[in-house]
């Protein structure tokens, strides 16, 4: 038998990848080169509403004021920014906690749903509680129009200057305000493509950036998930460097998102509206 885990060339700077016949050849670092190495940090974050521990979530430590805001929103613990009353951050490190305070409305729908889904187990998706929870009954966005072609001319390089993790380090995905007139205003970086788009819209909350007629670009592959978030903060355009999935298309015309994708070879697809059909 082949031995497919070991090197059979010197392995080191620029070896070569693997060949035809499934070996690989691996560089080994030594302590010094691998600490001189950037890599993306993550830590656990608690998220406890009102005393009550919600969710554990890993995260990148950076922007936690703008994820839990963002997160409390588009997840629908709160329905409006107004709802949270106070957030308080603790601890350091890899283990980090998120201390909100929310309306007496907000805290007695959580306690509700979390007494509906106190039977269920394992991925907490189990039950038509979580049925309902994962396809929730959403409100329609008002019809709005879409980006205009020349604004969306080079955006893949141009949201480059907000993402310097992604520079440095890799494996973190970002979220990206454009407003109206095609400029770029706010970005935010994590390791979780929901967290950073959470980040993104705590972010647009916090520092009282009017979001009509602008757009949230997401370097990340655009399923449900980030399609009940644009929803639920209320974006009207949704724009994925990846491509979407049928449902989250389906979704998207169903609830007058503008869901664009754009591709790395070729021009922008917009997925909703649908076409128009041709007339006779």
């Amino acid at each position: 038998m082949t031995d497919t885990t070991r090197p059979s060339t010197p392995d080191g700077p620029g070896a070569p990848p693997p060949d035809a016949s499934g070996r690989y050849h691996f560089q080994a670092l030594q302590s010094s080169e691998a600490d001189n190495i950037e890599l993306a940090e993550e830590c656990a974050l608690s998220v406890v509403y009102n005393g009550l521990s919600q969710a554990v979530m890993m995260v990148t430590p950076a922007d936690l004021e703008d994820f839990v805001t963002g997160f409390a929103l588009s997840s629908g613990v709160v329905q409006a920014p107004s709802e949270i009353y106070d957030v308080q951050l603790t601890g350091h490190g890899s283990a980090r906690e998120a201390q909100l305070e929310i309306s007496n409305r907000a805290f007695w729908a959580l306690k509700q749903q979390r007494r509906h889904l106190a039977g269920t187990s394992g991925c907490g998706l189990c039950g038509v509680e979580a049925l309902e929870q994962a396809l929730p009954d959403l409100l329609p966005l008002q019809t709005s129009t879409p980006p205009r072609p020349d604004q969306l001319d080079g955006l893949r390089e141009r949201i480059a200057a907000f993402q310097p993790l992604g520079r440095h380090c890799g494996a973190v995905h970002a979220a990206v305000f454009m407003n109206a007139q095609g400029e770029l205003l706010l970005g935010r970086e994590d390791i979780g493509r929901h967290n950073a788009l959470d980040k993104l819209i705590g972010g647009l909350l916090r520092n009282g950036i009017d979001t009509t007629g602008g757009a949230a670009v997401v370097t990340s592959r655009c399923s449900l998930e980030l399609i009940h978030k644009a929803l639920r903060a209320r974006l009207g355009t949704l724009i994925s460097l990846s491509a979407p999935t049928g449902l989250a298309v389906e979704w998207a015309r169903s609830h007058n998102l503008n869901l664009i994708h754009i591709p790395h070879r070729s021009g922008p697809r917009i997925y909703s509206p649908a076409p128009s059909e041709p007339t006779a």
